[in-house]
């Protein structure tokens, strides 16, 4: 029965992917977490038939969902790197044992450092948690080979449990600051993330033409209850960044080795 299950299993993954419209859902997801209404307009498909097959990819976890904290009747879609990852892997595998794994591409450090540096602007409503641990991540995971820059809407405070999360993955935001989106206006970005829903409804228009990508996350700092459960959430969202961050860079990476 298992090794009947392990023949099936890959086939069944293929055949989802090998419908157009499925297909046409998971390259938008891959960019940016959408809604509904923005998937139907992108792949110009009525919008039961978009629900259908949405429905269909989260019941594989290929795709999760999770209402905006800006409007709750609206749903953000995501796709889940990782178990698209694993399931990929898994199908190669099946295939052949040396597809099991990626193989590993030689970094040529010297076209990396003479390239200009990708520039990546993180933003959220308050700049206290989110858009902050991003920010560090994404520096950290880049070994300062991106310059990395976060902002609010409506900025306040670091978060005392961002810090205190951020510092139990070796990086230290004791001296970032909240700053407001305005200080950024009029700079060039390469990329422009925002990782809450309201900030994403208020996002200006920066020069040069970014690349606009969504993560739709909740605010830990609206989570209730007592101290190990706010610093639960807390750890859960930056476990959640590092592998958005994580798969950011591999996109990165290979945008800028198409352009030399």
């Amino acid at each position: 029965m298992r090794a009947a299950q392990t023949k099936t299993l890959p086939l069944e993954f293929l055949k989802l992917l090998a419908h157009d419209i499925r297909w046409r859902i998971l390259l938008a997801l891959s960019r940016s977490d959408q809604r509904v209404e923005e998937l139907v307009r992108q792949i110009k498909q009525p919008y039961n038939l978009v629900s259908y097959h949405l429905k269909r990819l989260r019941l594989q976890k290929l795709v999760t969902e999770r209402r905006s904290s800006a409007d709750a009747r609206d749903i953000y879609y995501s796709l889940n790197l990782d178990q698209f990852r694993q399931m990929y892997l898994q199908t190669g595998q099946a295939l052949h044992p040396a597809l099991g794994e990626p193989i590993d591409q030689p970094h040529t450090e010297t076209e990396t450092s003479a390239a200009p540096r990708v520039r990546v602007l993180f933003l959220c409503t308050h700049n206290s948690a989110r858009s902050q641990m991003a920010e560090g991540l994404l520096r950290e995971l880049s070994r300062n080979k991106v310059e990395v820059f976060s902002a609010g809407s409506e900025p306040t405070s670091v978060h005392p449990l961002a810090i205190e999360v951020m510092s139990g993955r070796g990086i230290d935001l004791r001296t970032h600051r909240s700053k407001h989106l305005k200080e950024f206006l009029g700079q060039n970005f390469d990329y422009v993330i925002t990782v809450c829903d309201r900030v994403r409804e208020v996002c200006p228009v920066f020069p040069g033409e970014p690349e606009q990508i969504h993560w739709s996350f909740p605010d830990p700092a609206a989570i209730e209850g007592n101290l190990q459960t706010q610093e639960r959430g807390f750890e859960d969202i930056a476990r959640e960044l590092a592998v958005r961050v994580q798969y950011l860079l591999l996109m990165i990476d290979r945008n800028q080795s198409e352009k030399r």
